[in-house]
């Protein structure tokens, strides 16, 4: 089976080319350049350093949300797109899910972290089963007190990931009772080899979509959204 692995929900850009049980290529970059400038030249030299015709793919799997609301329409864009030309599925895997994976194979829970300012996180809890990743608590949008509070009800060792550990670290320290460690630096980001694996096996548990019906996933409203549902409330209070 051959899956093209795509991520750009955060300030991460990865893609990767796996085929069966094999990652045979990978680009990943965190350098604070825009994914539009970025992902498809990616895309192409995964690609072509894999030796997998585009043709040649089964599935495209991209992390389908939440993130970053910019970086999940080009994510989304570019996988429908390629979806469109080659008339391939696409296995939406949910953001949090494919972070989470990173680190499959980790005792205890597996809590990814990242920063959706607002004082607020995108999260959830994991915990990695043989040959699965389990969803103990799904992706959501809440203040770093919360899911800390919900992590200690279960009692067990957690791993931190993502860009939000450096953001909360201070609260974290200061708010968490439970035993805790941090991903190494390595396994901490996104990676579309996690996606483009945690995608083969949603593949083969017949979750995938079609390329039109492919839609991110953003759990709250974007900044030009709220400002404007202000605007129409400050209007209606004035009239």
């Amino acid at each position: 089976m051959k899956i093209l692995g795509i991520d750009s929900s955060g300030m991460v850009a990865s893609a990767a080319v796996l085929v069966d049980d094999t990652l045979v290529s990978e680009f990943t970059v965190n350098n604070k350049q825009t994914h539009s400038q970025t992902l498809l030249p990616m895309i192409d030299q995964v690609v072509q350093m894999s030796g997998v015709a585009l043709e040649e793919l089964d599935a495209i799997a991209v992390a389908a949300g939440p993130g970053s609301f910019t970086g999940l329409r080009i994510g989304a864009s570019t996988a429908k797109g390629l979806g469109l030309a080659l008339d391939k599925p696409i296995v939406p895997v949910p953001t949090l899910e494919g972070l989470a994976y990173r680190l499959a194979g980790t005792s205890g829970l597996i809590c990814p972290l990242m920063d959706a300012r607002r004082n607020q996180v995108y999260t959830g809890i994991y915990r990695c089963e043989p040959g699965q990743l389990q969803v103990v608590s799904a992706q959501k949008a809440v203040g770093i007190e919360d899911i800390l509070r919900e992590l200690v009800d279960y009692q067990e060792p957690v791993t931190f990931l993502g860009d939000g550990v450096p953001v909360q670290m201070d609260t974290i320290r200061q708010m968490y009772t439970g035993v805790y460690q941090l991903a190494p630096v390595h396994l901490s980001r996104q990676s579309a080899a996690a996606v483009a694996a945690l995608g083969q096996i949603y593949y083969q548990q017949g979750k995938i979509e079609t390329a039109e019906e492919h839609r991110p996933v953003y759990l709250r409203k974007s900044q030009a959204e709220r400002e404007r549902e202000a605007r129409l409330h400050q209007q209606r209070q004035e009239q």
